[in-house]
């Protein structure tokens, strides 16, 4: 029987934590800079 090979593991398992912590952060961004942008646009308009 082989033996499993724990370093892949813990490599798969930081490169999907890692990938979640940048769409993460992503959304983050794109999060701060939507009300910015959505909070601009009304006012002009119904004033």
């Amino acid at each position: 029987m082989a033996k499993p090979n724990y370093s892949f593991e813990k490599r798969q398992k930081e490169l999907a934590k890692k990938k979640k912590k940048e769409e993460k952060k992503q959304r983050k961004l794109e999060k701060q800079q939507s009300p910015n942008e959505g909070n601009e646009n009304p006012a002009p308009q119904e004033g």
